[in-house]
């Protein structure tokens, strides 16, 4: 058979898979030299070597040996990065959001779904992870969204042809979304709503809160129940929960929960709620989160801010309100990390939304640490990325420039050790479209 039409029966055969993302290389021994190392965790190196071997990074400086047989990368000119951390998406659960319902698998029926785990719906060939990895997006945690407990997040690697190969942590967090206070609208609107069904809503609130906290305290009575069993056998034997055992890891402080709030008087009741259930939190969204930065900073509570392209809520807002939120938090010493806020198909722009915080106010070092090294501490991984440091995992981007910058392009990129191409969707589209007559 002639080498075009194996050609063509590979390329056939992509096709039938619908996956627009080329595979990873397998792992190797490979040197990034000549390159400006910004390693996030210590000083720029103008002239460095970083060398990578069975998906760690085993050795970063100005005087780093190449080991023997190691593939060489001649970075003079570029910037080598620890690749991005997109931590508010669901990627790989949502392909179109409008017009194809099928394609969207974000949320399950019912308002309590703490044993519905992002990791066993996500796509690996969602056209999402290709075009995403190209800007140096490297990691991503997914998460469910609807309901009250919309489940659990996982934190994945933008490469791998099935889940388990692309999962870092599985079971991140548990997402909840507590029922909102207050009223919406404005002036006339409100008081309107305020007045004909306020008492309504209020009450309906605290029924959805009450049924939360039995939840929680139902399943915290569960493990009590199922430790105590595990020490003495001769108790009854308690009976198997999925939905309450799934909870276990909140409620013991092993998973981190996040909470999806926005407005100042949510934000407050998220944390309050977290510390009365016992819950690490950590708020979604936070477009209001500089109203309350003492009381979060108070609290140590983190925020991923997901509102920083958005336009000002307010009609008295500055034009600049949200593109300063991250250097506002900063300044008031609360931890942070940018977001999107996408679900999957515009997280590309993560680079330039956290360029956009730099713009205003916010220090190009800081702006860095937000989608690298302090998304990694949010989540409780900063021992395996982040940064470029000896023994953490190789998720590596090359570029020409600035990774916030716009104008910058990559050149290379390493996750989990292995180098991946840098095709997707739109290289693709533009592949066969661009000699159209």
């Amino acid at each position: 058979m002639t080498a075009p039409v194996l050609a063509l029966l590979a390329s056939t055969a992509q096709a039938q898979l619908g996956s627009f993302n080329p595979p990873p290389g397998p792992q190797g021994t490979f040197a990034i030299r000549g390159g400006k190392v910004v390693t996030v965790s210590g000083a720029e190196i103008p002239n460095g070597t970083v060398v990578i071997s069975g998906g760690k990074i085993t050795a970063v400086g100005a005087n780093v040996a190449v080991p023997s047989g190691a593939k060489v990368i001649d970075a003079t000119g570029m910037s080598v990065y620890p690749g991005m951390i997109e931590t508010g998406s669901s990627v790989g659960l949502s392909e179109i959001g409008q017009g194809a319902v099928a394609t969207v698998d974000i949320s399950e029926v019912g308002s309590f779904n703490p044993n519905a785990q992002a990791f066993f719906g996500i796509d690996p060939h969602s056209a999402h992870v290709g075009v995403a990895r190209v800007v140096g997006i490297t990691t991503v945690v997914s998460r469910p969204t609807g309901g009250i407990i919309s489940g659990q997040a996982a934190l994945m690697n933008l490469a791998g042809d099935t889940p388990p190969k692309m999962a870092v942590v599985p079971r991140v967090a548990l997402v909840i979304e507590l029922p909102r206070s207050g009223f919406g609208g404005r002036g006339f609107a409100r008081a309107n709503i305020a007045q004909q069904g306020g008492a309504d809503a209020n009450r309906v609130r605290q029924l959805q809160m009450d049924s939360l906290r039995a939840l929680l305290r139902d399943a915290d009575a569960y493990g009590k129940a199922h430790a105590a069993y595990a020490k003495d056998k001769s108790l009854p034997r308690p009976a198997r929960d999925v939905v309450l055992e799934s909870m276990l890891p909140a409620l013991n402080g092993q998973m981190p929960v996040i909470f999806v709030a926005d407005r100042a008087n949510d934000i407050r009741d998220a944390v309050t709620f977290a510390e009365e259930m016992k819950l690490k939190p950590i708020i979604m969204g936070g477009e209001q989160a500089v109203a309350v930065a003492p009381f979060l900073k108070q609290h140590n509570v983190p925020v991923i801010v997901s509102s920083v392209m958005h336009l000002p809520s307010r009609e008295d807002d500055p034009y600049d309100a949200n593109f300063s939120t991250p250097a506002k938090l900063a300044a008031a010493g609360v931890q942070f990390a940018i977001s999107t806020g996408d679900r999957g198909s515009e997280i590309r722009n993560l680079p330039y939304t956290a360029g956009m915080a730099a713009a205003h106010g916010l220090s190009k070092t800081d702006a860095l640490k937000s989608v690298t090294l302090w998304p990694a501490q949010i989540f409780g991984v900063a021992d395996k990325m982040g940064t470029i440091e000896v023994g953490k995992m190789a998720n590596i981007v090359v570029t020409t420039g600035d990774i916030l910058e716009a104008r910058t392009d990559t050149k290379y990129l390493f996750i989990d050790g292995r180098q991946v191409p840098l095709d997707s969707k739109h290289t693709q589209l533009n592949a066969q479209f661009k000699d159209r007559p």
